[in-house]
């Protein structure tokens, strides 16, 4: 029988509203996340309050180094800005005796002034649970193993990361390196960096190289002028990237002068760290729409975090959030036992659950991959929703996103 256009219309309009019916529950639920760019006249109301707070003016205020300076590292500097019980203050104070904290006024401004579960809070201020951890490993990456030469991890064979400072704009809670933060900030030393330097020299099968840390933004221009420049003239290093969240909780380094510099050294891509969309704030925005203009490609390296976004509509409008401000969603990690982090780590029911409400459900730029880095530096291990079902010597068969099951065929036999 064949159809008319009519009834192809009807089926197509059928199906459209079935369609419509499956993003409904995610429209509902996004109406009560928090994003950035949705508060923005409420963060720009705390932002004057911090100004008045620091006696800051608007281009101190926009200095990153002003940032870096006024960084809040004590609980009575941070009970004037947010309100806190006596067992809150006793208890961050009881942290803080063991493990570094530091928020930019910046990233002060995104956080709740009265709720303790604000993501920005969960994200920045020290919980008790950092020092009840009896399952957490100090180095879980096994990084002191995979250090050929100073500064270097290697655990691949064409790419390698240099650490080049154990300093950032602010310390996040769930941080991988947190046995590197000590209590003073502390750039590495150019001999070092250059050994580094030289073992990438000697090894023509480095292709590909990040700069990270701590942050490798919080080093001055010259500095990174310097070591991109070194790295732009290995003939085999066809790729810098680096990894740096001051486009999160300390856009104001994203400077005319820093980009500048970074047009000079493409390919070059930034992978970031924004984890919530109440991150993704104008400012944000600014300082991203910046880099893309420099010719920076941008990604995010998100951490599925218990609490803060292990849930999939809080990821799917996160991953949304960062299209909009030319960031493409790339990584959502696994978040690692690192000692004093593992009341953050959530199940990987959680990570695939994520996933399967990505898939199909909305478009493949805003789907990262869910990876869990193996145990000690064993690397990165994608783990995706099956769909394969079965495979066998004539066809397959697959399920799609709606869990619709289908035969395929495994290729075409010569006659």
């Amino acid at each position: 029988m064949t159809l008319t256009e009519v009834d192809k219309r009807a089926i197509a309009l059928e199906r459209a509203q079935e369609l419509k019916r499956r993003i409904e529950p995610y429209l509902a639920a996004r109406e009560n996340i928090e994003s950035g760019l949705s508060l923005a006249d409420k963060f720009e109301q705390r932002k004057q309050e911090l100004k008045k707070f620091f006696g800051a003016t608007q281009e101190e205020w926009n200095d990153w180094h002003w940032q870096i300076r006024n960084r809040i590292t004590d609980v009575e500097k941070l009970e004037q800005i947010i309100n806190l019980s006596p067992e809150e203050k006793m208890k961050i104070e009881e942290v803080g005796s063991h493990y570094r904290w530091a928020i930019s006024p910046y990233y002060a401004t995104l956080m709740s002034v009265d709720d303790p579960k604000c993501p920005i809070r969960m994200r920045a201020v020290p919980n008790i649970q950092e020092l009840l951890d009896v399952k957490g490993l100090a180095d879980p990456m096994a990084e002191e193993y995979t250090s050929p030469a100073p500064l270097i991890t290697r655990r691949y064979p064409d790419r390698l990361i240099i650490n080049v400072t154990n300093q950032c704009g602010m310390f996040c809670r769930h941080c991988q390196r947190r046995r590197n933060i000590g209590e003073v900030d502390h750039p590495a030393e150019d001999k070092d960096i250059q050994a580094a330097l030289e073992y990438i020299r000697a090894n023509p099968e480095i292709r590909d190289v990040l700069i990270t840390g701590g942050d490798p933004l919080t080093l001055e221009d010259d500095k990174i002028d310097w070591i991109l420049s070194e790295l732009s003239s290995i003939p085999h290093v066809e790729v810098k990237r680096i990894g740096s969240a001051t486009p999160v909780t300390l856009p104001q380094r994203i400077t005319k002068e820093l980009c500048a510099i970074f047009a000079k050294h493409t390919p070059l891509y930034l992978n970031t760290h924004f984890n919530h969309p109440k991150e993704v704030t104008l400012t944000a925005q600014e300082a991203c729409f910046r880099l893309a203009k420099a010719g920076v490609a941008l990604g995010n390296q998100a951490v599925l975090l218990k609490g803060i976004n292990n849930d999939p509509y809080i990821m799917k409008k996160l991953c949304h959030d960062l299209l909009r401000i030319l960031v493409r969603p790339y990584y959502i990690f696994h978040a690692k036992t690192v000692q004093g982090t593992t009341h953050f780590v959530t199940t990987v029911q959680d990570g695939l659950e994520i996933m399967e409400n990505l898939r199909g459900y909305t478009s493949g730029l805003a789907i990262p991959w869910y990876i869990i880095n193996a145990p000690e530096g064993h690397g990165k291990t994608p783990i995706v929703p099956q769909y394969l079902v079965s495979m066998g010597k004539d066809h397959v068969l697959i399920r799609n996103w709606e869990g619709k099951v289908f035969k395929y065929p495994n290729g075409f036999q010569e006659p």
